[in-house]
C-alpha cells in the first residue's frame, strides 16, 4: 500500500491499483486539488505513468506504465479497445430487462460542473456503446436500488454515468445525473482484461468495491 492507495498488482512494467472514489487521478488546476493518485503513487514509483483515468467519483482499477515503451503500448492497446473494462453500478429503481446495449453519442452540453448528453453524431455528439447486465434487482436487494454489470465499448466522459441516467436508472450518489447520496456514487471500475504488453500472456485484474463483497466474474 502507497500513501493509502492498495496495490493489487506490480511487475517490472506496470502497476495496477485501487483508487479509492474521492480521489483525483492527476492533480487539478489549484492547491485545493494538489492532491491525486499519481502523486501518491510517486512516492514509491517516481516513474509511474497514468495508462487510463477514473472520474474523481468514482473508485476501482487503474493501469499505470513504469517505462515510456510499457506506456506506449498500454495507451495504443486502450486506444483501439483491445482492453475489456468491466463495471459495478448500484442504480436507482429496477430494470425490465436482464441486460441490454445504448448506443448512444454524446457531447458536453454544460459546464461548472461539466455536463454530458445525448447529441447526435452530425451535431458533434462521439459514439458511445455501453453493454449492461442485471445482477441483482430491486426485489432482491430489498429496496429500489439494483446492481448491474457495466462493459463500456468506448470511453467517453460521464459515458456510464449519463447512459444509465437515459436508460431511467441513474446511478445511485450521482450528483450530476441523479440525486445525491451520502455513501456517494455508487461506480466501481471493478475488472480489466488485456495481454500484457511485453510477455503477452493474459492479464486478468480484479478490485472487488467496499460496498460488495465480491464481483463477479465478467
Amino acid at each position: 500500500m502507497t500513501a493509502h492507495i492498495p496495490v493489487l498488482y506490480a511487475d517490472p512494467w506496470l502497476l495496477a491499483v485501487h483508487k479509492p472514489a474521492g480521489l483525483l487521478s492527476q492533480p487539478g488546476l489549484g492547491p485545493d486539488l494538489a492532491d491525486s493518485l499519481i502523486i501518491r503513487i510517486h512516492e514509491r514509483w517516481p516513474e509511474a505513468r497514468l495508462v487510463h483515468r477514473l472520474d474523481q467519483a468514482t473508485s476501482g482499477l487503474l493501469l499505470l506504465a513504469l517505462d515510456s515503451l510499457t506506456h506506449r503500448e498500454l495507451s495504443r492497446a486502450f486506444a483501439e479497445r483491445r482492453v475489456r473494462k468491466t463495471y459495478l453500478a448500484r442504480v436507482k429503481g429496477s430494470p425490465t430487462r436482464r441486460g441490454g446495449r445504448i448506443d448512444v453519442p454524446l457531447a458536453r452540453i454544460g459546464t461548472r460542473p461539466p455536463r454530458y448528453g445525448p447529441v447526435p453524431v452530425a451535431e458533434g455528439g462521439k459514439p458511445a456503446l455501453t453493454r449492461w447486465r442485471l445482477l441483482e434487482s430491486g426485489s432482491t436487494t430489498g429496496a429500489a436500488e439494483s446492481l448491474l454489470l457495466l462493459a463500456p465499448h468506448t470511453g467517453r466522459s460521464h459515458q456510464l454515468r449519463v447512459h444509465l441516467a437515459l436508460l431511467g436508472h441513474p446511478i445511485v450518489g450521482d450528483a450530476i445525473y441523479g440525486q445525491v447520496d451520502p455513501g456517494g456514487l455508487r461506480l466501481h471500475a471493478t475488472g480489466l482484461c488485456l495481454r500484457h504488453p511485453h510477455t503477452g500472456e493474459p492479464l486478468r485484474l480484479r478490485c472487488p468495491p467496499h460496498w460488495r463483497s465480491a464481483p463477479p466474474t465478467p
